[in-house]
């Protein structure tokens, strides 16, 4: 049986021109050969507070740019998966005394870029900021960013000046991982701000690469070098960064070929042929990015049946979903790409298989004449998400195919994110039982741990549908304790081999991660990572 998808074209790429109206501001006044302007697929600009919102998109953007954290990624490379290395600490490590207590030695003569110099306090601060509620210089929103990171922190303190110590509730080795979301500031910073965190997203102080010269939450943001950065090799090369929100691909793409902007993120695939034809460049590489459907486990969630999800795993046609994409996907299998040493072996695989998936279906009471009725939330944009929308679609008709009627709530990125956040029971769920959320997939936490722990339901992080399975926590308890990488691999393996073989989630495709950008752009590295370096870019 041939699939919808590949009956369908339902991706159409811009070839037309755009005035200069339609975008938020006149870019014909922000030429130049130092200038990069890019064109993001978020509806606003990311929260520049040090722990951005916007997802991915928003750390790519506003957190690695104008922020340095205490440990980051390796963006130098595009062969590999970035990896963890040093930032404003410069070597971490458990104190032998204490599993739960993990020592951070902090890089010194680090400067804000107000001239500060860094010291552990400034470092105290900046958690404080995002996780001690009731403090005056609390902020809410980097709350509610950051604790979804490291739902086992307990305590944090300077020791002396270049001494750190951050203490969690059980023994977590994957502490290192939750770091790398949190920007560090300091008070003087936000005092010079009116104590005020509204005052202070324009005028933002890190030490970072970038510093902020402009912010305009639904307009731009301009960021601009800092030559004075305490890493020579990494200061930028361009002079200044316009970021644009324009979350409709169709306009990414026809401001590109118009030459209002340089750098697009995610342009349609069906835009992409003529695009390397008229002499633009495309760069594509494999990297952790994941797009499926999260499905709730609370009371009367027709996802709670495994016949039901590995139903709806044999109905998607993932090589004709390539195949409309341009080829710009990989078929998700799981939530890591098969081959990949955290995989794991299990027993059920995702494939095309409808007559399977109508079987199963019928078993768990439903078919195409008795249909399971659901409704589903997804974005029309954002994050890097690739073509939510056709892709739904094609979802949509694949599913119905087999007896699964679903219908759309279609809610703004941002928003969706706060759905993730409050959980499957919260009454702004409006009644879905799945969601349709991209995220990056790098570390274990990040790809595994938090939507799988009983404990990790909301608030505390993203177990969004309450999953909750003894033997799960078991694996993850183990995970936690466990400090060896390789005997860490092994038990990621594990656990991810069960998520496949119990279905536990939607797995529909694994981005390529496709951008699109001028001629004159030089020096991008695409690394194997949600994240990108901004600072080896030129324009020649």
């Amino acid at each position: 049986m041939r699939s919808s998808i590949e009956r369908r074209g339902l991706l159409r790429g811009a070839g037309g021109g755009l005035l200069a109206a339609t975008l938020p501001w006149d870019l014909a006044q922000a030429q130049g050969a130092g200038l990069l302007r890019v064109g993001m697929t978020a509806s606003a600009v990311p929260m520049s507070n040090g722990v951005p919102d916007q997802g991915g998109e928003g750390h790519r953007f506003m957190g690695i740019t104008l922020y340095d954290q205490l440990v980051t990624w390796d963006l130098s490379k595009t062969d590999q998966p970035a990896g963890l290395r040093p930032c404003l600490a410069t070597a971490w490590r458990i104190d032998p005394a204490n599993t739960r207590r993990w020592i951070f030695t902090l890089r010194e003569g680090v400067r804000f870029h107000d001239g500060k110099v860094m010291t552990a306090e400034d470092v105290a601060f900046s958690f404080d900021r995002a996780f001690l509620t009731g403090a005056p210089h609390f902020d809410p929103r980097a709350s509610a960013q950051a604790r979804i990171r490291l739902p086992t922190l307990a305590a944090w303190r300077a020791e002396g000046p270049h001494t750190f110590i951050l203490e969690t509730t059980r023994p977590d080795s994957l502490i290192p991982y939750g770091i790398t979301y949190i920007g560090i500031t300091h008070r003087g910073a936000w005092e010079a701000a009116g104590r005020s965190w509204d005052s202070f997203l324009e005028k933002a102080i890190g030490s970072g690469p970038w510093k902020l010269e402009s912010f305009a939450v639904r307009e731009r943001a301009v960021l601009a070098r800092n030559p004075d950065y305490w890493d020579a090799a990494r200061i930028p090369k361009l002079d200044k960064v316009l970021l644009l929100p324009l979350p409709e691909a169709n306009t990414r793409v026809a401001a590109l070929r118009s030459g209002q902007v340089d750098f697009i993120e995610a342009p349609p695939p069906d835009a992409c042929p003529a695009l390397r034809q008229a002499g633009f460049q495309v760069v594509t590489n494999q990297y952790p990015h994941n797009w499926t459907y999260h499905f709730s486990m609370v009371e009367g969630s027709p996802w709670r049946d495994v016949r039901v999800r590995r139903a709806a795993n044999l109905a998607i046609d993932r090589d004709g979903m390539a195949q409309m994409l341009g080829g710009l996907m990989k078929p998700g299998l799981g939530l890591v790409v098969e081959g990949h040493p955290w995989y794991g072996a299990p027993r059920f695989r995702p494939r095309y298989a409808p007559d399977e998936a109508r079987k199963l279906l019928a078993e768990a009471g439903f078919s195409p004449r008795n249909p399971l009725r659901t409704k589903v939330a997804i974005s029309p944009s954002g994050s890097g998400q690739m073509q939510p929308l056709p892709m739904n679609e094609a979802v949509q008709q694949n599913l119905k195919e087999i007896g699964i009627d679903i219908a759309f709530e279609v809610i703004e990125w941002n928003a969706l994110l706060g759905i993730w956040r409050d959980g499957a029971k919260a009454p702004s769920n409006r009644g879905v039982t799945a969601l349709n959320v991209s995220y990056g997939a790098a570390d274990p936490y990040s790809g595994f741990v938090r939507f799988l722990k009983t404990d990790l339901a909301p608030p505390v992080a993203n177990n969004w549908g309450y999953f909750s399975d003894p033997a799960y926590d078991a694996i993850i308890d183990r995970l936690n304790e466990t400090f060896d990488p390789a005997a860490q691999d092994a038990l990621v393996a594990e656990l991810h081999g069960k998520v496949v073989e119990d279905a536990l989630f939607l797995f529909i495709a694994h981005d390529l991660n496709p951008r699109a950008m001028s001629r004159k752009v030089r020096g991008f590295v695409q690394a194997q990572s949600w994240f990108q370096d901004l600072t080896p870019i030129s324009l020649g």
